[in-house]
């Protein structure tokens, strides 16, 4: 899917998801992993048997799945949903996972409480995994299919004639996008650009405007480490880098020009209307942060030296 291809997905998407009812919900994954996975199993009820715990099985991965859409803003109800679903998958089918992830239909991200009961219940399960199955992990699966499964899955066309956006593909940046606008103009600028993995720019051949835009950006570049340190949301982090970096793969694996690839990025953060100067280095920062963070680009081989560097004796 292209850019445009790939906002509409995600505006039908979330159109779908709103008051989504619970059944509707579990369809809908099941038909995604479907896409997604070989291997997956969707489960249905069957008379007294029920589900015996499972919504749905990743065999190879030995994943069990459990599917959730709450009609109503009440955590308490979403917490006994998830308690209830673990007990019956570990009383009905102790020995057919490794993993346990609850879909919630949740467009405004894991709610806080439900996360610390997860993460409860990961300390006490443990080899088991216990993973969170909400929004951005959705769209993630959705943006690695391709445009005629992306239509199956949607029940829609998604056209391929160009259309323009003002926003970008996730909106969880606009807050940091806001800030940066603010904050930048009254925040000095590092001295001393910081290390990143060493060599990385010269592994990733990046020269010319795209390095030049990058160096920018690390100027700034502490102050999203600074926003994602005070913000209230711990995982927001993870699951904004998770979705950045299926994007990037994505583009990387269909252009080797490094502009056209960082022309992507930033339109995965602005849209691809033209945007202003200012909001323009604000997604530099941005890039560069996620640069720093090793989401985007790849790191070099240990012990790999640019030509004409003498490698350091231990």
């Amino acid at each position: 899917m292209d850019f445009t291809q790939r906002m509409l997905a995600r505006l039908t998407l979330r159109s779908h998801l709103t008051d989504m009812p619970g059944e509707q919900f579990e369809k809908l994954i099941h038909h995604l992993l479907s896409l997604r996975y070989p291997d997956f199993v969707a489960v249905r009820t069957h008379g007294n048997l029920g589900d015996m715990g499972a919504d749905g099985l990743l065999l190879w991965e030995r994943e069990l799945w459990a599917c959730y859409s709450p009609q109503t803003e009440d955590i308490n109800k979403v917490k006994a949903k998830f308690r209830s679903d673990l007990e019956k998958a570990l009383a009905k089918r102790p020995d057919a996972f490794d993993t346990f992830r609850f879909a919630v239909n949740d467009l405004k991200g894991i709610h806080p409480e439900l996360s610390v009961l997860m993460t409860e219940a990961q300390e006490k399960l443990r080899p088991r995994r216990v993973i969170p199955y909400g929004w951005h992990a959705l769209w993630a699966d959705v943006m690695r299919l391709d445009r005629m499964a992306a239509e199956d899955l949607l029940g829609c066309e998604l056209p391929v004639q160009a259309m323009t956006y003002g926003i970008g593909l996730t909106d969880d940046l606009e807050v940091l996008l806001a800030q940066l606008g603010e904050q930048r103009h009254v925040s000095e600028p590092l001295a001393a650009i910081p290390e990143v993995n060493q060599y990385k720019i010269q592994w990733n051949g990046l020269t010319g405007d795209v390095h030049s835009a990058l160096i920018q950006g690390m100027k700034h570049s502490y102050l999203v480490d600074g926003y994602y340190q005070g913000i209230a949301s711990p995982d927001e982090y993870d699951r904004v880098a998770g979705g950045f970096r299926v994007y990037y793969e994505q583009v990387r694996a269909g252009t080797p020009d490094d502009e056209k690839l960082w022309a992507a990025l930033q339109q995965y953060i602005l849209g691809n209307a033209n945007p202003s100067l200012s909001s323009m280095y604000c997604a530099w920062i941005v890039i560069a942060y996620f640069f720093q963070q090793c989401d985007v680009y790849d790191v070099p081989p240990e012990g790999w030296v640019p030509d004409g560097v003498v490698r350091s004796q231990p």
